[in-house]
């Protein structure tokens, strides 16, 4: 059975799901895209990185490969799940790196930065 959280939806209008656990993601790190108002870049898009995308956000100056211990990050390789800011992945599928997502586990704030038809066109396929 899918954990799913009690009160948040996700982008499709159903209980928001997990979206990943190894590594512990979320802003809130509780393994869900949640969002709340200390969250300033909106974690709300659960993505299955890509080495494509990791590179291209380094190139924009966000280091998601490189451990922060002391910030609790575990540094993210090809595979991992991940809940990115919303702007961030818009910003990646606009210039076509933008990694899959999971729809169920991607928050429904997301649809205030990126439309539901963009998020279905990178959707992840098991």
């Amino acid at each position: 059975m899918t954990k799913t959280h009690p009160i948040d939806k996700n982008v499709l209008g159903t209980p928001l799901q997990i979206a990943g656990t190894n590594p512990l993601t979320g802003f809130y790190r509780d393994g869900f895209c949640c969002t709340g108002p200390q969250d300033i870049g909106k974690h709300v898009v659960a993505a299955v990185v890509s080495d494509a995308f990791l590179e291209f956000t380094l190139a924009l100056g966000n280091d998601l490969i490189t451990p922060y211990p002391e910030s609790n990050f575990p540094g993210l390789k090809a595979g991992d799940k991940w809940c990115l800011c919303a702007l961030r992945w818009k910003e990646a599928f606009d210039a076509g790196f933008a990694p899959s997502v999971i729809l169920e586990a991607t928050h429904e704030h997301a649809l205030l930065y990126v439309t539901l038809e963009e998020l279905k066109a990178k959707q992840f396929k098991i």
